[in-house]
């Protein structure tokens, strides 16, 4: 009988805490909770979960800093955020401390379950297989490869990591601002529209038809989906 996964549920408000405990538990995990980041780090390093989810706002030490101080100790399991409703700036800082995802706040528990069973499997096949296989489409993240119907074609650098930022989160609208400041950085020259013409760019490659994209969907006056 396989072992059931560990999930740490770091969140200090009560109800929320426990509709998440209850229903991790439904499904078969292991369940440990902490209700507020100094115990959320205390769990973390002495109860070695499989997983973190791990909210924002938190008393005593916020999310941030509990994301930074489990990729300080070199913990490597995934970590998926809790945000604040359209609070983007939350969820940039929060890939960049090392979380593996995020769900923004008010969430259907549906969609928790789903993201950090995705976050488990990667986990469990190993950083070196992270690939995303999309229509006759395959992206190999360790090989940094990218193949259409058995044939490598080439990507930018920056082609490569917006594709890999895409497909990595499926069925998330994400906004032109996150896919700017999570690929180039906020610092980088780089506008909107410049987003708007990589996009382009990546659609000749990975589309049947550019024209009318199935994988990569505009999101009207927002942004883009990544569609498998």
């Amino acid at each position: 009988m396989n072992t059931p996964a560990t999930v740490l549920i770091v969140e200090d408000d009560p109800a929320m805490l426990r509709g998440l405990k209850d229903n991790f538990e439904f499904e078969g995990y292991k369940v440990i909770t902490a209700a507020d980041g100094d115990a959320g780090i205390k769990a973390a390093l002495d109860g070695q979960p499989d997983l973190v989810v791990l909210d924002v706002m938190l008393p005593k030490v916020n999310g941030y800093e509990v994301c930074r101080f489990i990729r300080s100790e070199k913990l490597t399991m995934p970590i998926l955020m809790l945000t604040a409703k359209d609070q983007e700036s939350d969820i940039i800082l929060g890939l960049k401390l090392g979380a593996d995802d995020y769900v923004t706040k008010p969430f259907s528990i549906k969609e928790v379950l789903a993201r950090a069973e995705v976050l488990l499997r990667r986990q469990k096949r190993g950083s070196a297989s992270e690939v995303y296989e999309f229509g006759d489409c395959r992206l190999d993240c360790d090989a940094r490869t990218f193949t259409r119907g058995g044939k490598e074609l080439p990507l930018s650098p920056k082609e490569f990591e917006l594709l890999r930022f895409l497909a990595s989160r499926p069925g998330q609208a994400l906004s032109r601002d996150l896919i700017m400041n999570t690929v180039w950085g906020y610092d980088a020259a780089v506008t909107p529209r410049s987003i708007d013409r990589f996009v382009n760019a990546l659609r000749n490659k990975i589309e049947k038809d550019p024209a009318k994209p199935r994988h990569i969907r505009t999101v009207r006056e927002f942004g883009y989906k990544f569609e498998s």
